[in-house]
């Protein structure tokens, strides 16, 4: 079972072979220590079949039309969200793994009773986690907050260079299409709690528009319009 992240993770979402940027002012200790640790690395999939150029859409430029308007929309959100969904938001920011994408299966989806479902679901964590990574480090898109400080996100201090794509939107759909293969009578509405946990990266101001649509930033074809 393990094998088929493989193929989830082709038609999802995939790593860059693109290596982090080198930097010449004074690096903090803690930093350091990161870059000094070895990338994580696929488990499944080979450099070659890695490449963020090909696999995913550049987004648009700083200071872009199109950015610009993506900001507008943020602030639209802003002024629209209610306490509730903020509060949401906050919680989706916080807890970023499948049992958020699982939660309209009930107490039945119960990772401590099905090992090998969890073994499966840490398979997929760690193969998301490698792709947006280096993703990330690939486009290194500026953060909503970054480019525009009047805006008011779930939290600050996020790196001002790691917008594109959203770690918490490929998890989610990630693990939407997994639960979807797994269990078909429920694919529509772990499919629709993805769709919202994406939403929270917006509601959040964490992301720009497109974490929200899949089929233009991970090309899922398969993925229902």
């Amino acid at each position: 079972m393990r094998t088929s992240v493989a193929g989830f993770l082709l038609a999802l979402t995939a790593a860059g072979a693109a290596i982090a940027p080198s930097v010449a002012a004074p690096v903090p200790p803690a930093a350091q220590a990161k870059a000094a640790k070895p990338p994580a690395v696929s488990k499944f999939l080979t450099p070659g079949e890695l490449d963020p150029a090909q696999l995913l859409p550049p987004p648009p430029a700083d200071g872009s039309p199109e950015t610009k308007a993506e900001l507008a929309e943020l602030h639209r959100l802003e002024a629209a969200r209610t306490p509730e969904r903020f509060a949401l938001a906050r919680h989706d920011d916080a807890f970023e793994d499948v049992t958020s994408i699982a939660a309209p299966l009930g107490p039945a989806f119960d990772l401590t009773r099905l090992p090998a479902t969890a073994a499966l679901f840490e398979d997929l964590r760690h193969e998301d986690s490698v792709a947006v990574d280096r993703f990330k480090t690939y486009f290194a898109r500026t953060r909503p907050i970054t480019a525009d400080p009047s805006l008011n996100p779930c939290k600050h201090g996020k790196d001002g260079k790691t917008a594109y794509p959203s770690g918490h939107a490929t998890m989610g759909y990630s693990a939407a299409a997994v639960l979807s293969n797994l269990m078909p009578p429920k694919a529509q509405a772990v499919q629709a709690r993805a769709a919202d946990y994406a939403e929270s990266r917006l509601i959040c101001e964490a992301h720009y528009g497109e974490t929200s649509r899949p089929a233009t930033c991970w090309a899922w074809p398969w993925w229902p319009s």
